[in-house]
């Protein structure tokens, strides 16, 4: 069992390791998304996510890239790499497949559903990666899966509190829905839709 547990945090290293390119990348995209929407706050008006409005269908796909304010995509950062680290485990096709299933999925029900105004962020991503990886614990088992999980709930369990309404302008709706997409793509994904 011990030697097993070794085992499984040597891989998550090695991947870590191997999986640094992407993670960059992921970090240097989104920054550079946000530095552009700080010189021109308009794009943010243009391409954010605006519940049942036409001009917001673009928000679907783009809202996770957009970031109000420093502390927002600072605070957004840090669990997303973690956290897309523990998905890109399981290969970058897989990783790619969850995240444009929690996007489309969560963004699709915040446009239906999400209270007027214009919802931005990767949090609601975020919160789907986190349901994703603690249902994979308890769907899929396994150690490394079990291992992932067990991380995600210790040092970020936070991101299930934020599926409550709580400060004004933030999109409770967008974790709300997060979290369900992350459950409903670890459910499609463990029934054989991707192989």
């Amino acid at each position: 069992m011990i030697e097993n547990i070794i085992n499984s945090l040597n891989l998550i290293i090695a991947q870590t390791q191997y999986n640094s390119g992407t993670l960059f990348a992921i970090v240097l995209v989104l920054w550079s998304v946000f530095l552009v929407t700080s010189i021109d706050k308009n794009l943010i008006l243009y391409f954010g996510l605006i519940p049942r409005k036409i001009r917001g269908i673009p928000g679907i796909f783009l809202a996770p890239f957009l970031h109000a304010s420093f502390n927002h995509i600072f605070f957004n950062t840090i669990p997303l790499i973690v956290l897309s680290n523990f998905i890109l485990l399981q290969g970058l096709p897989y990783y790619l497949l969850v995240t444009f299933l929690i996007t489309v999925i969560s963004g699709f029900a915040v446009w239906c559903f999400g209270k007027p105004g214009i919802h931005i962020g990767a949090s609601g991503v975020i919160t789907g990666y986190w349901g994703f990886l603690v249902i994979n614990a308890y769907q899929q088992g396994g150690l490394l899966n079990i291992i992932l999980g067990v991380v995600s709930v210790y040092y970020f369990a936070g991101i299930f509190l934020g599926i409550f309404p709580q400060k004004k302008g933030v999109s409770w709706e967008a974790h709300l829905f997060g979290l369900l997409a992350g459950l409903l793509t670890s459910y499609l994904l463990s029934h054989q839709f991707y192989s």
